[in-house]
């Protein structure tokens, strides 16, 4: 952990601010005509994902730590909990299903994730800009039917319900953005 001034912070940064771990999300320095600089900074806190918006003052010192990232594997979901290997060391680490949030219906077999920790505590799960599932059910296209612009909804093998083209069928393989939870295209 080093200390900073508060003057030198910037996006991206992951500070400890009042005993909690966050990331600058957005920073801006203000140098008013009178008076004294500051810094205002979005921040979110990495361990319940509110974020929260700090003034800091010029002579301010804050604590800058280290976070690492080590890429995981995703094993299975057991209750509330999510588990994930690290592939070089064969060590397991279990993860609350409410720290990975939404990105749950993207986790599929042996998905290859970075996940954050701060004091050897996982953080945050980063996925992929796209993942490949498996359709698990597909209703048939009705000849004519144009009220959804020719996409049906479809569902993958983790339950995610994504609008996909009428000739999707049962049993493919879909790549799928975590941004966006939209389709992009078959499998190869």
């Amino acid at each position: 952990m080093a200390k900073i001034k508060a003057g030198n912070i910037e996006k991206g940064m992951y500070l400890l601010h009042q005993n909690q771990p966050y990331k600058v999300v957005h920073k801006k320095f203000v140098s008013p005509g009178k008076g004294s600089a500051f810094t205002r900074a979005k921040m979110q806190n990495l361990e319940t994902g509110a974020i929260i918006s700090y003034v800091f003052k010029s002579h301010d010192r804050v604590d800058e730590i280290y976070v690492e990232s080590k890429q995981m594997q995703f094993l299975y979901q057991s209750g509330d909990q999510v588990f994930f290997m690290n592939p070089q060391t064969y060590k397991q680490v279990s993860i609350p299903k409410s720290v990975v949030g939404d990105q749950v219906a993207y986790l599929v077999a042996e998905l290859q994730v970075y996940i954050l920790f701060y004091e050897d505590k996982p953080m945050v799960v980063r996925l992929p800009p796209k993942v490949t599932m498996k359709v698990l059910k597909a209703n048939a296209a009705v000849a004519g039917d144009r009220q959804n612009s020719g996409t049906k909804s479809v569902t993958m093998e983790t339950g995610l319900e994504v609008q996909a083209p009428l000739f999707i069928e049962q049993g493919e393989k879909l790549v799928i953005s975590t941004d966006t939870g939209e389709y992009v295209s078959r499998a190869n």
